[in-house]
């Protein structure tokens, strides 16, 4: 049963700054939990996964059929899902990427979408994005956790994940 929702930068960002060959026993604490079905994650984030590289790539990759969730599955409600995505792409549009000259330090449609999935699985996101000051309310920025926060989805940085599952080094 997931626990968590997984955006790619919650382990593509981590593994850069915490290599698998120098951070071994981390990264098979994470293994095992991908294998476990710890995480879950949607079509739009799985195409991402083919950037990661390494044991934990492979794994992520390897786990697709379970953690991966597609729309016309029963195991989830994937017509919330889409309503979701419809409501927010109206009202996020001047913070969507795409729809903005891929303006950066914004939001993109997968991003959105990942959000989206957590909210309607009830499940904390796994990120690595950092927030847009409190005191910066911009008109033209919006980050995945400000986003989160929005909407009332939990975000976690890889770090809290971590202490959330309690795995030390």
């Amino acid at each position: 049963m997931p626990k968590y929702c997984l955006d790619t930068s919650g382990f593509s960002n981590p593994l850069i700054q915490q290599p698998e060959d120098v951070y071994v026993s981390l990264w098979c604490h994470v293994r095992k939990l991908v294998s476990n079905g710890v995480f879950c994650w949607n079509a739009e984030i799985a195409q991402e996964f083919e950037g990661i590289y390494g044991a934990t790539g492979d794994e992520l990759r390897k786990c697709n059929g379970c953690c991966c969730f597609e729309i016309n599955e029963n195991s989830w409600n994937w017509e919330e899902y889409l309503s979701l995505i419809v409501e927010w792409q109206e009202d996020y549009k001047d913070y969507i990427s795409e729809y903005n000259s891929n303006r950066k330090n914004t939001i993109g449609l997968n991003d959105l979408s990942i959000v989206a999935f957590a909210k309607t699985m009830g499940l904390p996101l796994i990120s690595e994005e950092k927030r847009n000051p409190v005191h910066n309310h911009s008109k033209k920025r919006l980050r995945i956790p400000n986003l989160c926060d929005t909407v009332g989805v939990q975000h976690l940085s890889f770090v809290e994940f971590l202490q959330a599952e309690k795995i030390k080094l």
